[in-house]
C-alpha cells in the first residue's frame, strides 16, 4: 500500500482536513510543472465521473499524465485531494449580495445553491462529515451564521439553526443523489402496493406516506425549507417577546 493511500476511507480519517492546517511547501527550482489547481480540477472530474471510491493517487496521476511521486510535491495524501476537491466545488455556490433582500431570501438562495452543487457533484454529499476548513466552505458558512445572527438568532439557537439547515440540504442531496432514478417508477409502484397491502398496520403511511405520491424533488425540498425557515422565524419572534435578557435561552 502506498503511503499516499493511507486513510482511503471517504467519510473522514486521521488525515482528513489536515491540508488546511499544514503550511504549504515552497516550490523549489526542481518542482515539477504541475499546479495544485490542475490536480484539483482533474480530481473533481474523476470524482464526477466515477465517485469517491474510485479515486486513488495512482489513478489521479495517470489522468494527469504523471507519476504518483510528482503529486507529492503538492498533496500529501488522498485525504488532501478530497478536502481540496470539496472546497473547490463550494466555489460554485454563489454567496448572495448583502442587503436589500431579507434574511430568509439570502439563506434560501444559499441553500438552493448548495443543493444544486451537491446534485452536480453527487459524490460530495457523502463526504461532508469531513473537517470543512477550506476558504470556500468557510466563506459560505460565515454568510449563513452572520445572516442568522443579524436576523436575531443567538446563543444555542444559532448553532441549532445553522446545523438544521445544513443537515437538511445534505440529507436531501444525499437521498436524491443515491436514488435509483432508472427504477424510480417501479420502486414507487412496489412501495404503493406494499403499503396498500399492509394499510391496517400502516394506515397513515398508506394514505399519506412519501412513497405514495409521485412527488417531485424540487417541490418537496422547497416546502421542507420553508417549514424550517418558518420555525426559525417563530423562534426569533419568541425571543423578541421575552426580551434581550432571555434571548438564546
Amino acid at each position: 500500500m502506498e503511503a499516499s493511500e493511507a486513510g482511503r476511507g471517504t467519510g473522514g480519517s486521521g488525515t482528513a482536513g489536515q491540508v488546511w492546517l499544514r503550511t504549504p511547501a515552497r516550490a523549489g527550482r526542481a518542482a515539477p510543472p504541475l499546479t495544485r489547481e490542475r490536480i484539483v480540477e482533474e480530481a473533481v472530474a474523476l470524482l464526477d465521473a466515477e465517485g469517491a471510491d474510485r479515486l486513488t493517487m495512482r489513478r489521479l496521476a495517470e489522468r494527469l499524465g504523471t507519476g504518483s511521486t510528482t503529486l507529492y510535491w503538492h498533496v500529501k495524501t488522498k485525504d488532501d485531494v478530497l478536502d481540496l476537491a470539496l472546497d473547490a466545488i463550494f466555489a460554485e455556490v454563489e454567496i448572495p449580495p448583502e442587503g436589500g433582500q431579507g434574511w430568509r431570501a439570502g439563506i434560501t438562495a444559499l441553500i438552493n445553491g448548495w443543493r444544486a452543487v451537491l446534485l452536480r457533484h453527487p459524490w460530495s454529499a457523502a463526504l461532508l462529515s469531513r473537517p470543512m476548513l477550506g476558504p470556500n466552505v468557510l466563506a459560505r458558512s460565515e454568510f449563513l451564521y452572520a445572516t442568522l445572527l443579524e436576523a436575531g438568532v443567538t446563543g444555542p439557537g444559532l448553532t441549532a439553526a445553522a446545523y438544521g439547515l445544513s443537515n437538511y440540504v445534505i440529507g436531501s442531496g444525499l437521498m436524491q443523489a443515491t436514488w435509483p432514478t432508472g427504477a424510480e417508477r417501479e420502486v414507487r409502484r412496489a412501495a404503493r402496493e406494499y403499503l396498500h397491502a399492509n394499510r391496517e398496520r400502516y394506515p397513515v403511511l398508506a394514505a399519506h406516506g412519501p412513497l405514495v405520491a409521485d412527488d417531485d424533488w424540487e417541490t418537496g425540498f422547497a416546502l421542507g425549507l420553508t417549514w424550517i425557515l418558518d420555525g426559525i422565524e417563530a423562534g426569533i419572534a419568541r425571543a423578541d417577546e421575552r426580551g434581550p435578557m432571555s434571548a438564546g435561552r
